[in-house]
């Protein structure tokens, strides 16, 4: 691919500004509203600075854009520049990422009006966009990976950002902790990769060059194809900490403890897209590597049948999306295993339009209701704040798959890629995983707005700074799904049309639709009665999500927490460290002290003792040395 020199960096340096900017002057500021309105201004520039180099791409595919930054540091003889790189794959990130999140900061305005650290809100969404900007835009997984730990870094800032409730803190620390499970993974298959790229003279780490050389280079090494799987497979598992699949999720759900902006921010455009970018920018190791794919196909399909059962019976309106949103990722994942990477990332341009539509329209429901989640203490909000009803019905079919929405093509395409890979088991799964998503998005949308209310509220429609935002991503979910043909030659894949069974087609809406009669028929209040009546131990198991958390709580945070107190602090930390090298070594030199004390007691014929004595020895010991 022919390379261009393209200015990139003015499209990272505005969030960072505002971020810089934001934080150290947050104190000083008496005009807050107008710091959030250049919060928003810094991502909108990003936006604007990223469409001239979108259309120099899109007018010719077959080049890439880059600038290097300045040099960074030389490692085992390859030179690493922090440099930025855009072609199409990371073109269309910057213009989600950026185009999203605008909208998630304007929502903002009017969801955090009223937060005392309205201020420190806004610099750490602006920072969040920044490193997910250099984690898109970067050109080799050096600097990829300073975008990957800033995404981390700023989850946990904003997951924990009322910090004054303990569980919110617990939250942050959870989603910071696992990721670093998952980033451990990631820098093991990097080492490995730099390693055996090592014994070749002049190999560099851009991109670029991986892509036209890894696979050569490492098939002259012994062992150079097991290097590559498992390479694939350990960047794979810091995927799954980032992207949230089987069996590093766990922290998605509580990470619902933020605002509600910053769970749409996480689950719409940045954090959470960033393993399956990673693992798109980086598919032709997966290309070499077949068995990795066979990994990520089995987990992805694991993560999203898990998690839509686990979302059928959630009582919180943000957890039902939280976990839709793993779910959704393992279809990402899914057609990623099944070798179609573009199919996942068009699933992932629906998927931040739809699903940050959902979780503003659930932010403008608990708005609305003061702080509510529980959707049954909810109901008969469509008369109420109408706009919010409608728009997320374009939500709620868009996610259900429901045609012409864009989910139905993005959803349908993977499905069908599936099906066409032979896992002929996994594509059953994956259509009944349609089946299940249309069912709690239907359950959910149908206890909030449609049912008869459970208590007494008095809801009142959001801003027009919350309510307009969430009509753009309506109007992006309705009809991006027609311009399909067109993402996919943009990306390369020219072939977008599959010849499969008739059945096998429409089985992914046939599942959708019974889905949605299902989420209608079981919500009755006699029906879904009878049910909890009659299967009791299936809605305990489901409702507290298969104990997984306390399995992980046994099997790894308790072990781990009695290791650290009875052995890393009681026998290191206590007895080796402070009572004996710490607490010893004082004791050691108080007695010294001690007994040299009694030494210099005042008696001078004891002093004249003394010195005889040392002057008899030295004598003696002077006459032994001649003699």
């Amino acid at each position: 691919m022919n390379q261009q020199f393209y200015p990139l960096l003015p499209i990272i340096i505005p969030p960072l500004a505002g971020f810089a900017f934001l934080f150290i002057f947050s104190h000083n500021l008496k005009g807050k509203i107008y710091a959030a309105y250049g919060a928003c201004a810094a991502v909108f520039l990003s936006f604007v600075f990223s469409l001239p180099a979108f259309y120099k791409i899109a007018s010719a595919p077959e080049i890439s854009l880059k600038q290097d930054v300045f040099p960074w540091f030389n490692i085992l003889g390859s030179q690493i520049n922090f440099s930025l790189t855009m072609d199409s794959l990371s073109a269309v990130m910057v213009l989600i990422v950026s185009g999203v999140s605008f909208l998630i900061h304007i929502y903002s305005l009017g969801y955090m009006g009223h937060d005392k650290e309205f201020v420190r809100f806004f610099s750490y969404l602006n920072l969040f966009v920044f490193f997910m900007l250099i984690l898109v835009l970067a050109s080799n997984p050096i600097v990829m990976f300073v975008g990957w730990e800033g995404v981390g870094l700023c989850s946990y800032l904003l997951i924990g950002f009322w910090y004054e409730n303990l569980d919110n803190s617990r939250a942050g620390k959870k989603a910071f902790i696992t990721n670093r499970v998952g980033d451990a993974f990631f820098i093991i298959g990097l080492i490995l990769l730099i390693s055996a790229l090592s014994s070749f003279e002049g190999f560099s780490l851009d991109f670029s060059w991986l892509k036209e050389n890894l696979v050569s280079s490492l098939s002259q090494i012994p062992g150079g194809t097991y290097i590559l799987a498992l390479s694939a497979i350990f960047m794979f598992l810091g995927a799954t900490g980032k992207s949230a699949q089987f069996p590093l999720y766990i922290w998605l759900p509580d990470a619902m403890a933020g605002p509600t902006p910053v769970s749409a921010l996480i689950h719409a455009a940045t954090m959470v897209t960033a393993g399956v970018y990673m693992v798109s920018r980086m598919f032709f190791l997966y290309q070499a590597a077949p068995i990795s794919l066979e990994i990520i196909i089995y987990t992805a399909s694991l993560t999203s049948v898990l998690a839509a059962i686990i979302a059928c019976l959630q009582n919180d309106i943000k957890k039902i999306l939280a976990y839709s949103t793993i779910s959704q990722l393992g279809y990402m994942f899914l057609g990623i295993g099944a070798g179609v990477y573009q199919g996942a990332f068009f699933h992932l341009a629906t998927h931040a339009f739809f699903k940050a539509l959902l979780f503003l329209a659930a932010g403008s429901v608990i708005h609305s209701l003061g702080g509510v989640q529980d959707i049954f203490k909810m109901g008969g909000l469509k008369d109420k704040i109408k706009y919010t009803f409608l728009l997320t019905a374009a939500g709620w079919l868009a996610i259900s798959g429901i045609p012409p929405l864009s989910g139905f093509y993005s959803k349908d395409f993977i499905i069908e890629t599936v099906w066409l890979s032979g896992h002929k088991t996994i594509w059953f799964l994956s259509v009944l995983t349609a089946g299940l998503t249309a069912y709690y998005m239907t359950r959910m949308f149908k206890i909030v707005f449609i049912s008869k209310p459970k208590s007494e509220n008095h809801p009142h429609e959001s801003p027009y700074s919350m309510l307009w935002p969430m009509a753009i991503l309506a109007v992006l979910s309705v009809f991006s799904g027609l311009f399909a043909k067109d993402f996919f030659a943009f990306l390369g894949l020219h072939e977008t049309h599959f010849e499969i069974p008739f059945a096998a087609a429409k089985a992914p809406l046939l599942s959708a639709l019974i889905g949605i009669a299902a989420g209608f028929y079981f919500t009755k209040e006699n029906i879904s009665a009878y049910f909890e009546a009659l299967l009791p131990s299936v809605k305990k198991i489901v409702s507290n999500k298969f104990y997984l958390d306390e399995i992980y709580d046994f099997l790894i945070v308790r072990p781990l927490a009695f290791a650290s107190d009875k052995f890393v602090f009681s026998i290191i930390d206590r007895t080796i460290i402070d009572k004996t090298a710490v607490e010893g070594s004082a004791a050691f030199f108080y007695k010294l002290g001690y007994y040299f004390r009694n030494i210099q007691n005042g008696n001078l014929s004891f002093y004249a003792l003394i010195l005889v004595l040392t002057a008899a020895f030295t004598l003696l010991y002077a006459a032994g040395t001649v003699l």
